[in-house]
């Protein structure tokens, strides 16, 4: 065969190839997810140069510790201040900078600026993210999200720097230290340059760095759609108010109101820290609460304690003492976690306030959910229990498996590493730097599933049955 004729026969396979990658669907679950995997094989690559350590480590630590971070997780094989260098902690930093601010919108963003322009296909997937009615807001979104960001971890940074200690630390420390911890406060990572996270004797009375990466946490936990709504809100109405009171114009007040979505996360996340600040101080206060000696600090330690255990995997009190009922109550709110397209895991605040409206709406007769002059629509609904039975499932499995394989081990704590895990949390009963090389991979694919979502990894296999010109009779299902 000539060289010529297997130049045309390579040609034409490749063109046959580009077809069919082009024909195949590749809509936001399956970019969703190839984007995570990308980014963590190639963070874990990263982690194993020699410069990144001060000892060498294996690769499956690696992969660890980049699955953490990338999944914005916290949980640790190894000590992050005691393995990794300067070079190394950057590294986790950007990891988590980039799993925090999401894959897609970064992905799209590289897309959009690379083609030099957006097509409508590309916009219809940013909308998904930033949940924007209308098209030609999607870009603008994704700036305000990038914006939103940068001034929100930028005057994180600057507060914990101004009122950290400062016999502890030298000045390089101090400013390493405020932008690690602002950036992976907001991300609601978890990760810390301490040994002992917060919980580290040269930081743990500081109760002001404390009530400062809590409320980063609680931003980054709300969801860009939600902070966009509520800077939005604030803003329109500034400017009005400017207007109105320096130029004497007349102003009427703005029609932009808080969203139905919004007024849901915001009173759920509401209600989730004053339970878990309260039931912590009420089981703890005889037990890890006694080791301050305030009642500003035990309550500070009570909310930083409710407010890491919804996705961001701080710890300021020793975890592995906690009494079982507060580890239950851990437990319920890991898996619960933080609002929609935010930096946080877990089923999200929204869908166990649906599962909730439509309890309450079944118990009064009533046929529709409606919120504040709004129908909750029933794909929601659906959604949401699909959500939570997915999660109950899996982590149920995944904490089968964690007993047979780590079987020196309590149940109650492997189940709280695996509810961590999944909600992205990172939270420990001093388990994870014990765990067996099974069960660290059994733990990264949870951190994985619980990152992206297991509706969401199960939707990007599962090719999408469109509905025929055609319905069933209907017939009742006994329930109860």
């Amino acid at each position: 065969m000539s060289s010529k004729q297997n130049f045309r026969d390579s040609g034409h396979r490749f063109f046959s190839l580009r077809s069919f990658i082009h024909l195949r669907p590749f809509g936001p679950a399956q970019l969703f997810t190839t984007s995570f995997l990308s980014i963590i094989v190639l963070g874990s690559l990263l982690l194993l140069l020699p410069k990144a350590t001060y000892e060498n480590i294996s690769y499956v630590d690696a992969l660890f510790t980049s699955t953490s971070a990338v999944c914005v997780t916290g949980l640790n094989v190894v000590y992050t201040e005691l393995t990794f260098n300067l070079f190394g902690q950057v590294i986790i930093l950007l990891l988590i900078q980039i799993g925090g601010l999401g894959i897609m919108t970064i992905t799209t963003y590289f897309s959009y600026y690379f083609k030099g322009g957006s097509s409508y296909k590309s916009q219809l997937l940013v909308k998904d993210i930033t949940s924007e009615e209308r098209l030609d807001n999607v870009f603008s979104s994704l700036k305000n999200i990038l914006l939103i960001t940068i001034v929100i971890e930028g005057l994180g940074f600057l507060l914990i720097f101004a009122t950290m200690g400062k016999e502890d630390f030298t000045f390089g420390e101090r400013v390493f230290f405020s932008l690690f911890h602002a950036i992976s406060g907001f991300c609601n990572a978890g990760f810390s340059t301490l040994s002992g996270s917060l919980y580290d004797i040269r930081i743990r009375f500081d109760y002001p760095v404390h009530l400062i990466i809590s409320f980063l946490i609680i931003f980054g936990g709300l969801g860009f759609p939600i902070i966009h709504n509520i800077w939005k809100y604030i803003t329109n109405n500034i400017k009005g108010l400017y207007k109105r009171v320096f130029r004497h114009e007349k102003y009427s007040y703005s029609s932009l109101v808080i969203s139905v979505n919004s007024h849901i996360v915001i009173i759920t996340t509401a209600i989730l820290l004053i339970i878990g600040t309260i039931g912590f101080f009420i089981f703890e206060k005889e037990g890890v609460l006694t080791g301050y000696s305030s009642p500003f600090g035990k309550w500070t330690a009570a909310f930083f304690g409710s407010v890491t255990t919804r996705t961001a995997g701080f710890n300021s009190t020793d975890t592995a003492a906690l009494s079982v009922p507060t580890a239950l109550l851990f437990i319920v709110l890991m898996w619960i976690g933080a609002s929609p397209a935010s930096t946080g895991g877990g089923i999200k605040t929204s869908t166990l306030a649906v599962a909730f409206m439509n309890f309450m709406t079944l118990l009064k007769g009533k046929k529709r959910i409606e919120y504040r002059g709004r129908e909750i629509p029933q794909q929601a609904v659906s959604r949401a229990f699909a959500q939570m039975t997915l999660a109950i499932l899996f982590i149920m499995a995944i904490t089968f498996l964690m007993i047979q394989i780590e079987s020196g081990k309590e149940p109650l704590d492997l189940l709280f590493e695996t509810v961590s895990a999944y909600g992205t949390v990172g939270l420990s009963r001093n388990v994870t730097p014990f765990l067996s090389n099974a069960g660290k991979w059994l733990i990264i694919v949870t951190m994985f599933v619980g990152r992206v979502s297991l509706y969401t990894l199960l939707s990007s296999m599962t090719k999408q049955v469109k509905y025929g010109k055609y319905r069933y009779p209907t017939e009742e299902i006994l329930i109860n």
